[in-house]
């Protein structure tokens, strides 16, 4: 196995490398998203250990992991087929089992056996047991109140997207770096494979036969749900503006309760959803990760062009896109700069870019702004709504006119900031 530098995963890396030198037992559970790094994570972690490493798959695990470990210890084929039996011989090892959550389906009572098998088999033995899932929910489950694993870890980490700032680690300028963030939000897989100028690239990727794009959706959503024809078709309603729920449920005619798929995309975090100010009903839904968004905009609408190998993006409906990207990255800029957290504010008609403890600021993905109006215009805004407002940022690709009344942000002064 290659082992390669960490990209913004050093707190991780050192949790885990904290964890598997402890002379005690270890239940370790990690997981997150396909595709965001938890198998290069925790190979990098064990770098220098004895380890065992099995990827589980859909039938047969129990003979597979058998056959597995005595390809590395021969004695073990004198021990019976049986998990308990198996894990009394690997006491006091590393075991890695990666997507777990197909063990579980084959074998819902594989949880108790685990169960059992920290409780009674490995009790008092410095076996580290690190258990790895793309399914978010599935996992979540597994370590909830109701699972028989429940207070049996010792650690867990939910592995999250990197930030808009660690593309920097990737060697990417500042607008590439929005090119490509547009596409693969923080997911390392996605920002390794994307190479610039990002148009060139994803046009010429479209047109191969065995692009990794096109059911890249299918295979993530798969992990979470058994039919995903009706989640696919909220996905793209929202990502064509439609985002409440009347008008998700329009577009997608589905005769029952479009709220259960809602929660359920929620609850995996690929959705959010907003309300209008200082309310708690009137929800917007909106995509949270950037490949979603990316792949509903662009590759959804237009596989039938794609199949065909005659579809490309153009240059001006991707700047399109990219203004709701640099909306993010405005926001991480003022949270990490400022050290608040913001959100996008909306009443009514009236849409506010970033507001969050007295800061109010608006993005526009375009040259040569006229940074005077639109701060006019962010003010009137503030005074409808009645906001405290002691700060003012704007965000612009350049400015045709500024002030000293607010902030005024563009390509080389955020450049500046995504270099630090």
């Amino acid at each position: 196995m290659i082992f390669m530098n960490m990209v913004n995963r050093e707190r991780e890396l050192q949790a885990l490398k904290k964890r598997l030198s402890s002379n005690d037992l270890e239940l370790i559970i990690i997981y997150g998203r396909r595709r965001i790094g938890k198998t290069f994570l925790i190979i990098n972690a064990v770098n220098g250990y004895d380890f065992i490493y099995y990827l589980a798959t859909e039938k047969n695990n129990l003979r597979k992991f058998k056959e597995l470990t005595e390809s590395k210890y021969e004695d073990i084929k004198y021990v019976k087929e049986d998990w308990e039996a198996i894990f009394h011989y690997l006491r006091d090892k590393i075991i890695i089992i990666d997507e777990f959550p197909y063990m579980i389906k084959e074998d819902e009572s594989i949880l108790s056996t685990f169960q059992k098998i920290v409780d009674e088999t490995l009790k008092g033995s410095k076996t580290k047991l690190i258990l790895l899932g793309s399914s978010i929910s599935m996992m979540e489950d597994a370590i909830s109140y109701k699972s028989p694993l429940y207070g049996r870890r010792t650690a867990s980490i939910e592995l999250k997207e990197l930030k808009f700032k660690d593309l920097k680690g990737f060697n990417f300028s500042l607008i590439d770096a929005i090119h490509v963030y547009g596409f693969a939000g923080g997911v390392p897989f996605y920002l390794t494979k994307a190479k610039t100028p990002f148009l060139k690239w994803i046009n010429a990727e479209l047109k191969e036969v065995d692009s990794f794009i096109k059911d890249e959706i299918d295979f993530m959503l798969r992990y979470e749900f058994s039919e995903i024809g009706t989640y696919k078709e909220i996905l793209h309603a929202i990502s064509s503006g439609k985002n409440t729920l009347g008008e998700i449920k329009d577009f997608v005619r589905i005769s029952g309760d479009v709220s259960s798929y809602l929660n359920k995309l929620e609850k995996i975090g690929i959705i959010g959803k907003e309300f209008p100010y200082k309310m708690k009903k009137g929800a917007r839904y909106y995509i949270k990760d950037n490949f979603t968004l990316f792949w509903f905009t662009f590759i959804y609408p237009n596989l039938s062009l794609i199949e065909e190998g005659i579809y490309e993006i153009k240059e001006d409906e991707y700047n399109v896109y990219l203004g709701r990207i640099f909306e993010k990255i405005a926001r991480e800029y003022v949270e990490d700069v400022y050290k608040v957290k913001v959100e996008r504010l909306w009443f009514k008609d009236v849409e506010i870019d970033i507001y969050g403890d007295g800061i109010a600021g608006e993005c526009k993905w375009s040259e040569g702004i006229n940074g005077e109006k639109v701060l006019y215009e962010l003010k009137r805004k503030v005074e409808d709504l009645g906001l405290d407002v002691k700060k003012y940022i704007i965000f612009a690709k350049s400015f045709s006119k500024t002030n000293e009344e607010a902030e005024f942000i563009d390509l080389k002064k955020l450049e500046q900031w995504y270099r630090t």
